[in-house]
């Protein structure tokens, strides 16, 4: 028969383990790797949309999930470290973003955990997924096709300029998805009957050389391409336009904010948000290879008439009527 002293002895052992016991058995939180090409400077302000996704499918981050930041300030060739260095982390989904380069990195370094980008091009083309609609493997986003919206804004800039003037447009000749949207423009250049002048800058020291060229050749207006080194320099973009009284048109209402003559493409917050929802339904048990790719939900033409006036521009009355916001 036990004594009570050593009754008193084993039950207080037991109450001693057992919290260890409930802490051990509670569920690991799912953590997100989040894998961007630039800077938080430039980009961390999509954060929230990207977290607004995820709070859609019930997650909030600090309550039911966490995320593992990295970002490779537009150095592209730390990505594939990073990328390992996350699957080593053994994260519960990848979110590569930014373009080509980050799901690029993140798929070459896994084939199990599951990918969801951002992309500026056609991910078919790219060799990121099988199809559109059944993406198959690990990986699955969403994607700007930006070739069919750079053709949209050569359309948008023939509206301010005759058929003798000359335009250019600002490429990215590191970014894959170039050709494929330069085709588009060409073709769309050459339906209406528009001079095009193709201008190449990388980095930050090659975009002052690209004015000096606009202003010798005499282009009357400079289309950006969609890339996202040209959306982290926006505001040197928009410096540069302004000093040379060049119409810069965008792919971001952002550079329009800041002073640029107009823009046309996708909303990028709503990408992410799109982006973080995703996540969220893969957390909750989907397949990437059962979610098809999305194209952004919203595009938006924005002007802002303050920097036309500045240029001396009037803005044709069917442009005001089509566009989705105007900066007076």
């Amino acid at each position: 028969m036990m004594r009570r002293r050593e009754f008193i002895t084993l039950l207080g052992g037991a109450v001693a383990v057992w919290p260890l016991a409930a802490r051990a058995q509670q569920p690991t939180m799912p953590v997100v790797g989040f894998l961007h090409v630039a800077s938080r400077d430039s980009f961390g302000h999509l954060i929230d949309a990207y977290q607004r996704g995820l709070n859609e499918s019930g997650y909030v981050v600090g309550t039911n999930v966490t995320i593992e930041y990295r970002w490779a300030d537009n150095y592209i060739d730390r990505l594939p470290a990073m990328a390992a260095d996350l699957v080593h982390r053994q994260v519960t989904v990848i979110a590569a973003l930014g373009g080509f380069a980050a799901p690029r990195a993140a798929k070459a370094a896994t084939a199990t955990i599951p990918i969801v980008f951002t992309l500026g091009g056609d991910p078919v083309s790219l060799g990121i997924v099988s199809s559109l609609s059944r993406p198959g493997g690990n990986v699955t986003g969403v994607s700007l096709f930006s070739g069919e919206l750079l053709a949209k804004r050569v359309e948008l800039a023939r509206e301010l300029l005759s058929n003798t003037e000359l335009l250019a447009v600002l490429v990215n000749p590191t970014n894959p998805e170039n050709d494929v949207d330069l085709k588009y423009m060409q073709e769309a250049a050459h339906t209406i009957g528009q001079t095009i002048l193709v201008l190449g800058a990388s980095n930050e020291f090659d975009l002052p050389a690209v004015f000096a060229t606009l202003a010798e050749r005499r282009a009357k207006a400079l289309l950006v391409g969609n890339d996202v080194f040209f959306n982290s320099r926006r505001d040197q973009l928009v410096a540069l336009a302004t000093r040379d009284s060049v119409p810069m048109i965008h792919f971001t209402r952002e550079a329009v904010q800041a002073g640029g003559l107009m823009s046309y493409g996708s909303s990028i917050p709503e990408m992410y948000r799109q982006v973080g929802a995703y996540t969220g339904r893969i957390l909750k048990g989907e397949k990437p290879a059962n979610l098809p790719v999305l194209q952004p939900s919203r595009l938006e033409l924005v002007i802002n008439l303050k920097t036309a006036k500045a240029l001396g521009l009037d803005i044709p009355p069917t442009l005001l009527a089509l566009a989705d916001e105007v900066i007076e």
